[in-house]
């Protein structure tokens, strides 16, 4: 399979192809346009608008989780939620937008972890915190050693999966509004610790497909600015990935 193939076969609804094509300003048929390699993305500079995006987000959660309140959480999900819809659409905007939502997201990250805390203690917190660096650094682990291929079908099963839990949380908003919890998914025993870990297992591959972008944006040689494009969505799956963690634990520690 030819490079230009593969590109084509993205399905990741952040980092697609199809975006970063647009981006590179390049036909979805082949061909490379001409761009100064200090003008170009690469893999090291979005490792590094990750970290920095981290730092922020640490930031502002370890501030949040000290004063911690409603406003903190509901408007850093809510404002953080906004700014990745309009960077999907606005990816040029990313350099500016993606460390506002890195603010925002620690807001509502602290706030989450501030409430954990209150109700099993800060040893859940820590455990949380030290299975989503593990988690990350396996699948980076496995990506690097190419034991599990990002192939289209691979990306597509993914990204099925992340739909379908993505219309479990809208239903299950909806049936909060009316005061209704949908079964099993926050109840403890084997069924919702089952749920959980299916969650968390779908979140886990979602990295893959970010590391797989990431290096996909380097090699169409992206302009600068989808550094913090995709730092963000890596960001985002991580943020997803710690709130179900913290979820598992709570409920495995549920009397």
């Amino acid at each position: 399979m030819s490079l230009s193939d593969r590109f084509k076969q993205s399905s990741n609804p952040i980092l697609s192809e199809e975006r970063l094509a647009k981006a590179s300003q390049r036909p979805l048929d082949g061909g490379f346009i001409t761009r100064a390699d200090d003008t170009v993305m690469t893999v090291s500079g979005a490792v590094n608008k990750t970290f920095l995006l981290g730092l922020l987000l640490l930031g502002t959660a370890v501030y949040s989780f000290l004063f911690p309140s409603s406003l903190f959480m509901w408007g850093g999900a809510i404002g953080g939620l906004v700014l990745v819809f309009v960077m999907a659409f606005k990816p040029n905007l990313s350099g500016t937008l993606a460390p506002v939502y890195a603010l925002l997201e620690g807001l509502f990250v602290g706030s989450v972890t501030a409430i954990y805390a209150a109700g099993f203690g800060t040893g859940l917190v820590f455990n949380a915190i030290l299975v989503t660096i593990s988690l990350l650094f396996m699948m980076l682990f496995v990506y690097k050693a190419g034991l599990i291929t990002v192939t289209q079908k691979f990306r597509s099963g993914v990204i099925m999966a992340t739909g379908g839990v993505l219309l479990v949380y809208l239903l299950d908003m909806g049936l909060r509004f009316f005061g209704v919890n949908m079964p099993f998914l926050h109840d403890g025993g084997m069924l919702g610790i089952g749920i959980s870990l299916v969650i968390i297992g779908i979140a886990t591959l979602n990295l893959l497909l970010d590391f797989d972008s990431i290096e996909r944006g380097a090699a169409m040689r992206a302009p600068k600015y989808m550094e913090w494009f995709c730092a963000m969505g890596l960001i985002v799956t991580l943020v997803w990935l710690y709130v179900e963690v913290l979820r598992l634990l709570s409920v495995m520690n549920r009397d």
